[in-house]
């Protein structure tokens, strides 16, 4: 049975992977944030990205590079890569926004929605139900929103300032942005060409109700890698959940 939702997902992305990652040394030293290994998988960040898109349904990907950015053209020309890969180099910093921009324009199918994630995100969660809830809300742009569990031990209280209990690590009350998103095609337009979009764009959408969050599933994985404890603790579950 065909879907009918199908032909209205994108089939192309961008990573963005031009950050010096500096609160990742002495690991991105010598290579770009999102060529880290995870330990004991044996796979950069991006790999695992690229492996996730294609389970997706992606088929092109544009990565934009920056820092060290020779070092992952060189592995993404020798790796045998389940999807069609575009490297593009900033020459001079544009910020997320003009990096965002920049990467769009040499997307294969300018006139269909794309995903994009930054390059330090390793997640596991359905793209096709993302696209979905974006197309069905009408939205301009969707970022999918992760609660991520604090690093310290939380505690509570009662009306009289007892404490009734201690809670390891619990999960934010908020929701954050998660660094995956889902795009229209017109987005590409609205960007900066320089700068921060999540500054200028992403606040003028939700002043125009055209910004939608998509909470990612509950259970589903995600960490955004950031720091070697980051790393540390991604191997950690993924042993645990046996990927």
């Amino acid at each position: 049975m065909s879907d009918p939702n199908a032909a209205s997902r994108p089939v192309q992305a961008v990573i963005l992977a031009g950050g010096q990652g500096s609160r990742l040394r002495p690991y991105t030293d010598d290579r770009p944030k999102p060529m880290v290994e995870i330990p004991g998988t044996g796979t950069p960040i991006i790999g695992h990205q690229l492996t996730w898109l294609a389970q997706e349904g992606v088929t092109d990907v544009v990565v934009s590079c920056g820092h060290l950015a020779d070092v992952l053209q060189s592995w993404l020309d020798s790796a045998d890569l389940p999807v069609r890969v575009t490297t593009v180099v900033e020459t001079e910093p544009l910020g997320r926004g003009g990096g965002l921009r920049y990467a769009a324009k040499h997307l294969p199918h300018p006139d269909r929605p794309w995903y994009a994630t930054n390059g330090d995100i390793w997640t596991r969660f359905s793209l096709r139900d993302m696209a979905d809830f974006h197309a069905e809300r009408d939205a301009v742009a969707t970022l999918a929103l992760a609660r991520p569990r604090i690093p310290w031990g939380a505690v509570k209280t009662d009306g009289f300032g007892r404490v009734t209990d201690f809670i390891e690590a619990p999960p934010t009350t908020y929701e954050v942005n998660a660094g995956v998103y889902v795009f229209s095609a017109e987005f590409a337009t609205l960007l900066p060409e320089r700068g921060d979009h999540e500054r200028t764009t992403f606040p003028r959408l939700a002043r125009e109700r055209r910004l939608a969050g998509f909470p990612i599933p509950q259970g589903a994985y995600w960490r955004a890698i950031d720091t070697a404890k980051d790393l540390t603790e991604a191997a950690k579950e993924l042993a645990t959940l046996g990927r």
